[in-house]
């Protein structure tokens, strides 16, 4: 039976959950849950659309089958499962949840640096080096890329950084922000052992995208993240400046580096009394990271009442995520 609602998977639990509501309200989009069914929740941007709270690595498997039409999940979980046949990743970096997966041996292994080193001890081992992980594919991948044999895989929950102290494995291959937890652990990553970079992701069924009224939430989807990705680097800069003309503002505002606006900065007369000189309001959006020189620029060529604000959106043409979005849905879709 097909489906006709649209349905978005989020994460339910773990280090994800906090991060992709926090994005999303950032972006416009409020996600409420439901008081009788916490499964279950809503976007009241989005009335045609359903959410449904699940495991990272369930939304993988979800959307894969068809069970929801989107899912933001980490980028880690997608690329450990046989999925890209039936999804697609349309947005592969929301700036949240990054982190490493990693190979992480113990301490004590000092002759043991890095994957060649590693492949060496396996092979001076009485038995096949015993590897605890949530991540199957993309570890035995890795070994066998590597030449790590033999090995076998041991599927446990919860930390898996204890389990080579209790003896039942080896090592471990896990994700890992800034490595104190391995450390704390007495672990270490070798020093090529870096598996996949990881974070929040976006991740579509290929034949949801098919359905227009899906399309078009996914053009959405897109269109508020990028513009608020985008405006995260940015600040806007409010000042006012003397001058004869808004000609002669403009020109002093370009002989400085960095006072030139996404195409350019934005006059208007400020209206003073009779008899006064002219002044002239700017406004223009500015790297974050160069406000502290702008502010010094503003100010070497007169600028006064420096204001700045925040910039949630900056929506462009076309952004080339929704471009290639598009572009696949021509290759694609019927």
């Amino acid at each position: 039976m097909t489906r006709t609602d649209i349905r978005l998977a989020l994460p339910s639990k773990g280090r994800m959950q906090a991060p992709t509501l926090e994005f999303l309200a950032h972006c416009g989009f409020d996600v409420k849950q439901s008081v009788t069914r916490s499964y279950l929740g809503s976007i009241g941007q989005f009335p045609g659309v359903t959410v449904l709270f699940q495991r990272p690595r369930d939304i993988a498997v979800s959307v894969a089958n068809g069970g929801v039409d989107f899912g933001i999940t980490g980028y880690d979980v997608i690329a450990d499962t046989d999925s890209q046949q039936h999804s697609c990743v349309i947005h592969d970096a929301l700036g949240f949840g990054k982190c490493k997966v990693v190979v992480a041996v113990p301490e004590g292994w000092l002759d043991v640096k890095n994957m060649t080193d590693l492949a060496r001890h396996t092979r001076e081992l009485a038995g096949p080096l015993r590897v605890v992980t949530k991540y199957r594919q993309l570890t035995a991948e890795f070994l066998h890329r590597h030449g790590v044999e033999p090995f076998s895989l041991i599927d446990a929950e919860g930390s898996l950084e204890v389990v080579p102290e209790i003896g039942y494995a080896d090592i471990i291959v896990d994700i890992t922000e800034t490595g104190s937890t391995l450390q704390q652990n007495r672990l270490r990553p070798v020093s090529d052992g870096v598996i996949l970079q990881t974070q929040g992701c976006l991740v579509a069924n290929r034949e949801s995208l098919a359905r227009p009224e899906v399309m078009n939430v996914a053009v959405t989807l897109l269109e508020y993240f990028e513009a608020h990705l985008r405006a995260e680097r940015y600040v806007m800069v409010f000042a006012n400046m003397r001058g004869d003309s808004a000609e002669v503002v403009a020109h002093a505002l370009r002989t400085q580096t960095t006072l030139g606006g996404l195409q350019g900065p934005t006059l208007s007369p400020v209206y003073v009394s009779h008899g006064h000189e002219p002044w002239f309001a700017v406004n223009l959006v500015v790297p974050r990271d160069e406000l502290s020189e702008a502010i010094q620029q503003l100010r070497s060529i007169g600028g006064s009442g420096v204001v700045v604000t925040p910039v949630t959106y900056i929506f462009e043409e076309q952004p080339e995520r929704v471009r290639a979005l598009r572009e696949m849905a021509k290759r694609h879709i019927p």
